[in-house]
C-alpha cells in the first residue's frame, strides 16, 4: 500500500537559531515562516518484516548511516507510538538542493513524520504531527502547515510544537536567487551550536525577537507584505551577526551573496516592495508582493540567470498524494 505524502519548505521569517535543549530539539525562540510552493519533498514509508535494518532511499540511491540518522529518530518514535518493532524502508525523492540552505531538511522531515505516521497505521492531528517532525529537523514542524505558522518554543517533547497563523492568500510572495546550491561548509546544526555556545552578539540576538515577533504578527494581520519584509530581513541581518562573533567567527554569505543582497536594495529604491531574508546557506530570498514577481524577476535577470530565479507563492501543508511526480 502507498503511503507517499508531500510537504514543502518553508523559509523563516522570524529565525530559529539555537537550541534550548539539543537531544530533543527544544529552541531557545519561537519563530515564525511562510510555507512555500516552489520546493517539496515527496516521501513514502514501508515498514517490511524481511528488513533487518532502516533503509532510506534519496532520488533512488540508497544513503549511507550518518544520513539515516535524523530519519531514524523518527521512525523510532512512530515505532513506539505504534507499539511496533519493525524495519522501514524510506523512498524519498527531494526537489530542493540539500544542505544548500533552502530548508530541506524541514520539507524532507515533514514529509517522512506524515508518511511513516501512515503506515504505521497511526491518525495523528497536525498537532502531532508537528512535534513528531520537530525531533528530525526543528523547522520541519512548521512544514506540517501551509501559509505562515509560528513554532512555540516550548519546554518539553509536548509542548514544542508550530501551529498556522495565517494561509497567506494575499498579495504575498517570494523570490529565490540561487547563487551556490552546493552542500555548504557549516551545517545549520553545528553553526547553531557554535553560536549560541562562543558568539557575545547571541544574547542581543534573543533579547530583539520578543519585539520582531510581535511586529511581524501585527504586519500578517494586516495583510501589508511590506512591513513583513522590513521585519524579516532586520530580523535574518541580526541573526547573521551572531555568527561574525563566534569562536572561530564564520559566515553563510557568498561574495554572490551580498551582490544579491545589493541588487534587492537597488529594486527598492526603484520603488518595490523588496525586501531579503537569508537562512543558514548563501541564498538570497526576496520578500515581495505576490503581484510584483514577474516585474522583479525581470529586473534580476540583468545580473543573474534565468535559472538561478525562481518565484513562489504561499504553499500548502502536508499534502497525502497517489504517486510521486518523478514516477508519473
Amino acid at each position: 500500500m502507498s503511503n507517499w505524502v508531500r510537504a514543502h519548505t518553508n523559509i523563516a521569517l522570524i529565525k530559529y537559531w539555537g537550541k534550548e535543549n539539543e537531544n530533543v530539539i527544544i529552541p531557545m525562540n519561537n519563530s515564525l515562516s511562510l510555507t512555500l510552493d516552489a520546493f517539496y519533498t515527496e516521501t513514502n514509508v514501508t515498514f517490511n518484516e524481511n528488513l533487518t535494518t532502516d533503509e532510506l532511499y534519496l532520488d533512488n540511491q540508497i544513503q549511507d548511516f550518518d544520513s539515516l540518522l535524523k530519519v531514524k529518530t523518527v521512525l523510532d518514535l512512530v515505532r513506539k507510538k505504534a507499539g511496533i518493532k519493525t524495519k522501514a524502508r524510506v523512498d524519498s525523492f527531494n526537489y530542493v538542493p540539500t544542505a544548500a540552505g533552502l530548508a530541506s531538511s524541514a520539507s524532507g522531515l515533514a514529509a517522512l513524520a506524515g508518511s511513516a505516521s501512515l503506515a504505521a497505521g497511526l491518525n495523528l492531528s497536525q498537532k502531532e504531527l508537528s512535534t513528531l517532525a520537530r525531533r528530525g529537523s526543528g523547522s520541519a514542524c512548521r512544514s506540517i502547515y501551509g501559509g505562515f505558522a509560528e513554532w512555540q518554543k516550548g519546554h518539553s517533547h509536548e509542548t514544542s510544537f508550530a501551529v498556522p497563523v495565517d494561509e497567506a492568500n494575499w498579495d504575498i510572495g517570494m523570490l529565490f536567487i540561487i547563487v551556490n546550491d552546493k552542500q555548504k561548509d557549516v551545517s545549520s546544526r553545528d553553526g547553531m551550536s557554535r553560536t549560541v555556545k562562543t558568539s557575545p552578539f547571541y544574547q542581543g540576538w534573543l533579547d530583539s525577537l520578543g519585539q520582531d515577533l510581535s511586529a511581524m504578527k501585527e504586519a500578517i494581520a494586516k495583510q501589508d507584505s511590506h512591513k513583513v519584509g522590513e521585519i524579516a530581513e532586520r530580523n535574518a541581518l541580526k541573526m547573521h551577526a551572531t555568527t561574525l562573533g563566534a569562536t572561530p567567527p564564520f559566515t553563510y554569505w557568498s561574495p554572490e551573496s551580498m551582490r544579491a543582497m545589493d541588487a534587492v536594495r537597488k529594486l527598492r529604491k526603484q520603488g518595490y516592495s523588496a525586501h531579503f531574508t537569508m537562512d543558514a546557506g548563501p541564498n538570497v530570498k526576496i520578500i515581495c508582493k505576490q503581484s510584483e514577481l514577474e516585474e522583479i524577476k525581470a529586473h534580476l535577470l540583468n545580473d543573474f540567470t534565468e535559472s538561478q530565479l525562481i518565484s513562489a507563492k504561499p504553499g500548502p501543508g502536508l499534502q497525502k498524494i497517489e504517486k510521486p511526480d518523478l514516477l508519473k
